[in-house]
């Protein structure tokens, strides 16, 4: 029996599985907590037609729960940039609020912010708005910078 024709099935099914997980993977891109790998099958040889179709099954729940995750990312994300709109709308409805850039499936430190406009005095009279912030703060050593020392050996 030519098992050819089932195995060229098998592998050109699995190359479409690979591609969509690979097309997945680069869509998630700046998102964390996907996973992505592929587990060893022992080396390079000829498989089965039975491990043919065990990692054909493995790859399509791997495409199908990727998939699911990512939708279920981006729907919370979505949810998220629309209530940031809502904020500088009327930010008096979204009190306290704080979204990051990370809530929206982007890279950086930004923040939205619903603050009272002049502390106190703004909670009491019910004046709020929108602070948003300048990103990631920046990089410091440890400590101040050694002086230099001068020519008569003072700092």
């Amino acid at each position: 029996m030519d098992e050819r024709p089932g195995r060229r099935t098998l592998l050109d099914q699995i190359e479409r599985l690979e591609g969509e997980l690979s097309s997945l993977f680069v869509s998630t891109w700046p998102r964390k907590g996907f996973d992505f790998s592929v587990p060893s099958r022992g080396g390079p040889r000829m498989l089965l037609l039975s491990e043919l179709e065990a990692l054909r099954d493995d790859l399509a729940e791997r495409v199908d729960h990727a998939r699911r995750s990512l939708s279920d990312r981006t729907y919370v994300e979505e949810r998220h940039r629309a209530r940031i709109e809502e904020m500088l709308l009327e930010p008096e409805r979204h009190k306290w609020v704080r979204i990051g850039n990370d809530d929206i499936g982007e890279p950086g430190c930004k923040h939205w912010h619903v603050r009272p406009r002049w502390g106190l005095l703004g909670y009491l009279m019910n004046w709020w708005r929108v602070r948003i912030s300048s990103g990631c703060p920046l990089v410091r050593g440890r400590g101040p910078w050694p002086r230099p020392v001068t020519a008569s050996g003072r700092a």
